[in-house]
């Protein structure tokens, strides 16, 4: 099992460690490779969210509502908006429209659709193989499979009583066959864990319409509709972003704003998005305040530290598949355990063929060397 898994998925396997690990640093990457997004000198105070949201409208006019904005606390950074519909990319299961501004000036200085830029290209790539709604069906096989094959390769490798100092290092001054078995046994037996919970949390992530459900049946989920404003009797006007992140503030003091949701009709309302302190999701956090546009009324939150015990689960299968629900640390323990995946390929198929040749030199009856402790 453990051989012919490798030998079958190996390749794609790799593939899926390596776009993984980059994408832990998604916009830092996309920052190296857009030097233009990032502000140097960061020393002016940042425009009032409604005047950027003013500028995104006036550069697309014809998308007035429905966009999401991206609020960095990194003063480096730019704002981000989102427009999850556009008409160019309609025919596509996930392509927004992006736009970055300058939080200082209101200037527009980028608008790319998402899968057309090398970050968003990756990504796709690690989550559906470039396939859409297929691929996550496919990825999620492949990362069954891929549980199949760690749980093969740890049996393979469970040391004797005893031999566990040397299931775990290097034979000093071994020969290539013996550094080759070593690689890879030390890196599959270090890297076990963190390849157990990526590729755990890399199915559920990527088929949530099964693996929601299941995890529904043993705790209740939350799944209550987004509420709408309450249309006025006369015409009034919307209250700006600005006094709808102080309202959604006031429900939780000291939290951190990440993302403004801007009301996709006459009927919609603000979602503000929040992050309180011990959050695992420091991104794509779960603190929500929905605001209605005319009236500035709450209508509801949505607070994780009082979620049930199957909403907290889904909670954190995002940061722990990213890694940064345990901060750098943690994005550099994916980042490596990516990165060890095609090492585990590359050492696992040479030492398939030097097994092949030493069956091949003892059937022509000739000596081999069998270097497998």
């Amino acid at each position: 099992m453990h051989l012919y898994l490798g030998l079958s998925l190996g390749v794609l396997l790799a593939a899926v460690g390596i776009t993984g690990g980059l994408l832990v640093f998604y916009l830092e990457l996309d920052e190296i490779l857009n030097p233009e997004l990032v502000i140097v000198e960061p020393s002016a105070p940042r425009l009032p969210y409604q005047a950027i949201f003013n500028a995104v409208r006036q550069a697309e006019p014809t998308r007035p509502n429905g966009w999401r904005l991206e609020i960095s606390q990194d003063p480096r950074r730019m704002v981000t908006a989102r427009y999850y519909k556009p008409r160019e990319t309609e025919h596509m299961g996930f392509a927004p429209l992006m736009l970055s501004i300058h939080p200082q000036t209101g200037e527009v200085l980028k608008q790319r659709f998402w899968g057309q830029f090398a970050m968003t290209w990756i990504y796709d790539l690690h989550y559906t193989l470039l396939l859409g709604a297929p691929g996550k069906i496919v990825m999620a096989i492949v990362g069954g499979l891929s549980l199949a094959s760690l749980c093969s390769g740890l049996y393979l490798w469970w040391p004797s009583p005893g031999k566990w100092r040397s299931a775990l290092s290097f034979k000093p001054k071994a020969g290539k066959e013996r550094l080759t078995y070593d690689l890879h046994k030390v890196a599959g037996a270090y890297g076990f864990i963190a390849m157990l919970v990526l590729a755990l949390t890399g199915v559920a992530l990527e088929i949530p319409e099964y693996v929601n459900p299941l995890i529904g049946f043993f705790s209740p989920l939350q799944t209550p509709p987004r509420p709408q404003s309450l249309l006025p009797a006369a015409m009034r006007p919307v209250i700006a972003l600005d006094k709808a992140v102080a309202i959604a503030q006031t429900q939780f003091p000291g939290a951190e704003l990440r993302w403004i949701e801007t009301p996709e009709d006459a009927a919609g309302s603000y979602r503000i998005n929040l992050r309180q302190a011990g959050e695992p999701g420091r991104r794509f956090p779960k603190t929500n305040v929905w605001i209605d546009q005319y009236s500035g009324k709450v209508l509801r939150v949505n607070d994780p530290m009082v979620f049930s015990a199957g909403d907290t689960l889904i909670q954190w299968l995002h940061p722990l598949h990213s890694g940064e629900a345990f901060d750098m640390p943690g994005r550099l323990l994916v980042l490596a355990t990516g990165l060890s995946c095609p090492l585990l390929f590359v050492t696992g198929v040479m030492r398939w063929r030097q097994k092949r040749g030493v069956y091949r030199r003892r059937a022509a009856g000739r000596p081999g060397n069998d270097s497998r402790a």
